[in-house]
Protein backbone atom coordinates (compact mmCIF):
# COMPACT_ATOMS: atom_id res chain seq x y z
CA UNK A 1 0.00 0.00 0.00
CA UNK A 2 0.98 3.32 -1.36
CA UNK A 3 1.72 6.54 0.94
CA UNK A 4 -1.66 7.73 -1.09
CA UNK A 5 -3.60 4.61 -0.31
CA UNK A 6 -2.43 4.96 3.22
CA UNK A 7 -3.84 8.76 3.31
CA UNK A 8 -7.37 7.75 2.10
CA UNK A 9 -7.41 4.76 4.22
CA UNK A 10 -6.97 7.57 7.09
CA UNK A 11 -9.25 10.16 5.86
CA UNK A 12 -11.59 7.55 5.32
CA UNK A 13 -11.59 6.22 9.06
CA UNK A 14 -11.51 9.86 10.45
CA UNK A 15 -14.69 10.55 8.65
CA UNK A 16 -16.93 7.29 9.73
CA UNK A 17 -17.54 9.05 12.73
CA UNK A 18 -18.61 12.47 11.99
CA UNK A 19 -20.51 10.49 8.93
CA UNK A 20 -22.46 8.01 11.49
CA UNK A 21 -23.04 10.61 13.98
CA UNK A 22 -24.84 12.59 10.75
CA UNK A 23 -26.91 9.49 9.84
CA UNK A 24 -27.93 9.05 12.90
CA UNK A 25 -29.34 13.05 13.60
CA UNK A 26 -31.39 12.12 9.64
CA UNK A 27 -32.58 9.21 11.03
CA UNK A 28 -33.80 11.43 14.33
CA UNK A 29 -35.31 13.75 11.83
CA UNK A 30 -37.24 11.59 9.56
CA UNK A 31 -38.27 10.01 12.82
CA UNK A 32 -39.72 13.31 14.32
CA UNK A 33 -41.93 14.04 11.56
CA UNK A 34 -43.86 10.63 11.58
CA UNK A 35 -46.96 10.65 13.74
CA UNK A 36 -46.45 7.26 14.61
CA UNK A 37 -43.03 7.63 16.47
CA UNK A 38 -44.89 9.65 19.35
CA UNK A 39 -46.96 7.06 21.53
CA UNK A 40 -47.59 8.40 24.79
CA UNK A 41 -44.79 6.39 26.27
CA UNK A 42 -42.43 8.52 23.53
CA UNK A 43 -43.58 11.56 24.64
CA UNK A 44 -43.03 11.20 28.60
CA UNK A 45 -39.44 10.40 27.38
CA UNK A 46 -39.39 14.03 25.65
CA UNK A 47 -40.74 15.48 28.45
CA UNK A 48 -38.64 13.76 31.26
CA UNK A 49 -35.31 15.12 28.73
CA UNK A 50 -36.45 18.74 28.42
CA UNK A 51 -37.09 18.79 32.00
CA UNK A 52 -33.94 17.42 33.28
CA UNK A 53 -31.47 19.04 30.38
CA UNK A 54 -33.82 22.47 30.16
CA UNK A 55 -35.96 23.32 33.10
CA UNK A 56 -33.76 21.93 35.85
CA UNK A 57 -30.78 23.87 34.52
CA UNK A 58 -32.70 27.42 33.79
CA UNK A 59 -30.90 28.77 37.55
CA UNK A 60 -27.92 27.68 36.87
CA UNK A 61 -28.10 28.98 33.37
CA UNK A 62 -29.85 32.14 34.78
CA UNK A 63 -26.31 32.78 37.45
CA UNK A 64 -24.25 32.33 34.40
CA UNK A 65 -26.31 34.57 32.39
CA UNK A 66 -26.44 37.23 35.63
CA UNK A 67 -22.58 37.49 35.73
CA UNK A 68 -21.50 37.23 31.93
CA UNK A 69 -23.62 40.57 31.74
CA UNK A 70 -21.57 42.53 34.46
CA UNK A 71 -18.12 41.34 33.01
CA UNK A 72 -19.19 42.60 29.80
CA UNK A 73 -20.33 45.51 30.73
CA UNK A 74 -17.47 46.59 33.20
CA UNK A 75 -15.19 45.70 30.57
CA UNK A 76 -16.98 47.69 27.34
CA UNK A 77 -17.45 50.76 29.92
CA UNK A 78 -13.77 50.95 30.43
CA UNK A 79 -12.86 50.73 26.77
CA UNK A 80 -16.00 52.51 25.31
CA UNK A 81 -15.92 55.44 28.21
CA UNK A 82 -12.30 55.97 26.59
CA UNK A 83 -14.11 57.05 23.30
CA UNK A 84 -17.32 58.18 24.34
CA UNK A 85 -19.17 55.73 23.04
CA UNK A 86 -21.19 54.13 26.07
CA UNK A 87 -23.90 54.63 23.90
CA UNK A 88 -22.65 51.43 22.05
CA UNK A 89 -23.42 49.04 25.14
CA UNK A 90 -26.52 47.35 23.49
CA UNK A 91 -24.93 46.51 20.10
CA UNK A 92 -21.83 45.23 21.97
CA UNK A 93 -24.27 43.27 23.95
CA UNK A 94 -25.55 41.58 21.03
CA UNK A 95 -22.16 40.61 19.26
CA UNK A 96 -20.40 39.57 22.27
CA UNK A 97 -23.87 37.28 23.75
CA UNK A 98 -25.94 36.59 21.25
CA UNK A 99 -23.17 35.73 18.60
CA UNK A 100 -20.68 33.78 21.00
CA UNK A 101 -20.74 33.57 24.09
CA UNK A 102 -24.47 32.63 25.13
CA UNK A 103 -24.65 30.22 22.28
CA UNK A 104 -21.16 28.79 23.69
CA UNK A 105 -21.82 28.79 27.20
CA UNK A 106 -25.09 27.24 27.16
CA UNK A 107 -23.61 24.18 25.23
CA UNK A 108 -20.61 23.65 27.24
CA UNK A 109 -23.17 23.70 30.35
CA UNK A 110 -25.59 20.92 28.82
CA UNK A 111 -22.61 18.83 27.40
CA UNK A 112 -21.07 19.02 31.21
CA UNK A 113 -24.63 18.26 32.82
CA UNK A 114 -26.71 16.03 30.73
CA UNK A 115 -24.42 15.18 27.93
CA UNK A 116 -22.79 12.74 30.03
CA UNK A 117 -25.63 11.68 32.45
CA UNK A 118 -27.39 10.50 29.02
CA UNK A 119 -23.97 8.66 27.55
CA UNK A 120 -24.20 6.82 31.38
CA UNK A 121 -27.61 5.80 31.71
CA UNK A 122 -27.90 4.35 28.05
CA UNK A 123 -24.54 2.77 29.00
CA UNK A 124 -26.25 1.56 31.91
CA UNK A 125 -29.07 0.51 29.93
CA UNK A 126 -27.23 -1.79 28.01
CA UNK A 127 -25.41 -3.22 30.11
CA UNK A 128 -28.25 -4.62 32.32
CA UNK A 129 -30.11 -5.64 29.51
CA UNK A 130 -32.66 -3.26 29.67
CA UNK A 131 -32.07 -2.38 25.88
CA UNK A 132 -32.61 -6.18 24.38
CA UNK A 133 -35.62 -6.13 27.48
CA UNK A 134 -37.47 -3.11 24.92
CA UNK A 135 -36.63 -4.84 21.76
CA UNK A 136 -38.20 -8.21 23.63
CA UNK A 137 -40.99 -6.05 24.65
CA UNK A 138 -41.99 -4.38 21.03
CA UNK A 139 -40.25 -1.50 21.54
CA UNK A 140 -38.07 0.09 19.27
CA UNK A 141 -34.66 0.77 21.34
CA UNK A 142 -34.30 3.69 18.88
CA UNK A 143 -37.45 5.75 19.16
CA UNK A 144 -37.61 4.83 22.30
CA UNK A 145 -34.37 5.85 23.84
CA UNK A 146 -32.39 8.15 21.08
CA UNK A 147 -35.06 10.03 19.16
CA UNK A 148 -36.56 11.83 22.62
CA UNK A 149 -32.92 12.65 24.30
CA UNK A 150 -31.86 14.34 20.97
CA UNK A 151 -34.30 16.09 20.19
CA UNK A 152 -35.00 17.31 24.07
CA UNK A 153 -31.21 18.16 24.29
CA UNK A 154 -31.35 20.29 20.93
CA UNK A 155 -34.91 21.98 22.17
CA UNK A 156 -33.38 22.85 25.50
CA UNK A 157 -30.08 24.14 24.24
CA UNK A 158 -32.25 26.91 22.17
CA UNK A 159 -34.48 27.34 24.96
CA UNK A 160 -31.65 28.20 27.38
CA UNK A 161 -29.59 30.26 25.37
CA UNK A 162 -33.02 32.08 24.83
CA UNK A 163 -33.01 32.38 28.63
CA UNK A 164 -29.64 33.48 29.14
CA UNK A 165 -29.34 36.33 25.92
CA UNK A 166 -32.39 38.14 28.09
CA UNK A 167 -30.84 37.52 31.72
CA UNK A 168 -27.49 38.83 30.43
CA UNK A 169 -28.96 41.73 28.93
CA UNK A 170 -31.12 42.31 31.72
CA UNK A 171 -27.85 42.15 34.03
CA UNK A 172 -25.91 43.87 31.21
CA UNK A 173 -28.41 47.12 31.77
CA UNK A 174 -29.01 47.31 35.09
CA UNK A 175 -25.22 46.54 35.93
CA UNK A 176 -24.72 49.64 32.87
CA UNK A 177 -26.91 51.80 35.48
CA UNK A 178 -24.47 51.32 38.36
CA UNK A 179 -21.48 51.87 36.83
CA UNK A 180 -22.56 55.30 35.43
CA UNK A 181 -22.69 53.96 31.60
CA UNK A 182 -25.35 56.02 28.92
CA UNK A 183 -27.91 53.19 28.53
CA UNK A 184 -30.53 55.28 28.25
CA UNK A 185 -34.18 54.50 29.26
CA UNK A 186 -35.17 50.65 29.24
CA UNK A 187 -37.47 51.13 26.36
CA UNK A 188 -34.26 52.99 23.81
CA UNK A 189 -31.99 50.22 25.76
CA UNK A 190 -34.41 47.82 24.13
CA UNK A 191 -34.53 49.13 20.91
CA UNK A 192 -30.86 49.66 20.59
CA UNK A 193 -30.91 46.34 21.06
CA UNK A 194 -33.65 45.14 18.28
CA UNK A 195 -32.00 47.28 15.71
CA UNK A 196 -28.65 46.20 16.16
CA UNK A 197 -29.66 42.56 15.76
CA UNK A 198 -29.63 41.42 12.24
CA UNK A 199 -31.02 38.37 9.93
CA UNK A 200 -27.09 37.21 9.99
CA UNK A 201 -27.58 36.99 13.75
CA UNK A 202 -30.89 34.96 14.20
CA UNK A 203 -29.47 32.01 11.85
CA UNK A 204 -26.06 32.54 14.13
CA UNK A 205 -28.18 31.86 16.80
CA UNK A 206 -30.45 28.84 15.27
CA UNK A 207 -27.63 26.85 13.52
CA UNK A 208 -25.70 27.61 17.04
CA UNK A 209 -28.17 26.07 19.25
CA UNK A 210 -30.21 23.65 17.20
CA UNK A 211 -26.97 21.89 15.28
CA UNK A 212 -24.51 21.75 18.65
CA UNK A 213 -27.81 20.43 20.47
CA UNK A 214 -28.31 17.39 18.03
CA UNK A 215 -24.95 16.41 17.42
CA UNK A 216 -24.33 16.16 21.20
CA UNK A 217 -27.48 14.12 21.66
CA UNK A 218 -26.14 11.54 18.92
CA UNK A 219 -22.56 11.51 19.93
CA UNK A 220 -23.64 10.74 24.23
CA UNK A 221 -26.28 8.67 22.62
CA UNK A 222 -24.04 6.07 20.51
CA UNK A 223 -21.42 6.30 22.95
CA UNK A 224 -23.57 5.11 25.99
CA UNK A 225 -25.31 2.62 23.42
CA UNK A 226 -21.75 1.36 21.88
CA UNK A 227 -20.67 -0.32 24.61
CA UNK A 228 -20.24 -4.20 25.34
CA UNK A 229 -20.21 -6.19 28.23
CA UNK A 230 -17.88 -4.28 30.85
CA UNK A 231 -18.74 -2.17 33.62
CA UNK A 232 -15.66 -0.20 32.98
CA UNK A 233 -16.45 0.82 29.42
CA UNK A 234 -19.34 2.82 30.68
CA UNK A 235 -16.74 5.87 32.28
CA UNK A 236 -14.74 5.36 28.74
CA UNK A 237 -17.85 5.88 26.60
CA UNK A 238 -18.97 8.62 29.05
CA UNK A 239 -15.36 10.32 28.64
CA UNK A 240 -15.61 9.70 24.79
CA UNK A 241 -18.96 11.67 24.55
CA UNK A 242 -17.40 14.25 26.35
CA UNK A 243 -14.58 15.06 24.51
CA UNK A 244 -16.24 14.50 21.03
CA UNK A 245 -19.28 16.83 22.03
CA UNK A 246 -16.92 19.50 22.66
CA UNK A 247 -14.64 18.94 19.50
CA UNK A 248 -17.75 18.63 17.62
CA UNK A 249 -19.11 22.42 19.13
CA UNK A 250 -16.20 24.43 18.73
CA UNK A 251 -15.77 22.97 14.58
CA UNK A 252 -19.58 24.02 14.33
CA UNK A 253 -19.75 27.27 15.83
CA UNK A 254 -16.43 28.19 14.17
CA UNK A 255 -18.27 27.10 11.14
CA UNK A 256 -21.31 28.58 11.38
CA UNK A 257 -19.73 31.96 11.90
CA UNK A 258 -17.46 32.15 8.96
CA UNK A 259 -20.41 30.82 6.94
CA UNK A 260 -22.71 33.45 8.55
CA UNK A 261 -20.43 36.64 8.88
CA UNK A 262 -17.84 36.01 6.04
Amino acid sequence: MGWLSKIGVWALGKLRGPAYVAAVIWAVLRAAVDRQTWPRTVLNVLARQVLFTGIEATRFILLLAFMVGILIVVQTQVWLSKVGQTGLLGPVLVMVVVREVGPLLVNFVVIGRSGTAMATELGNMKISGEVRLLDALGLDPFVYLVVPRVLGAAISIFCLTVIFIVGAFVSGYFSGLLLGANVGQPGLFTMSVFRAVQPADVFNLLAKTFIPGLVTGAICCTEGLGVSTAVTEVPQATSRALVRSVGALFVISALVSLLTYM
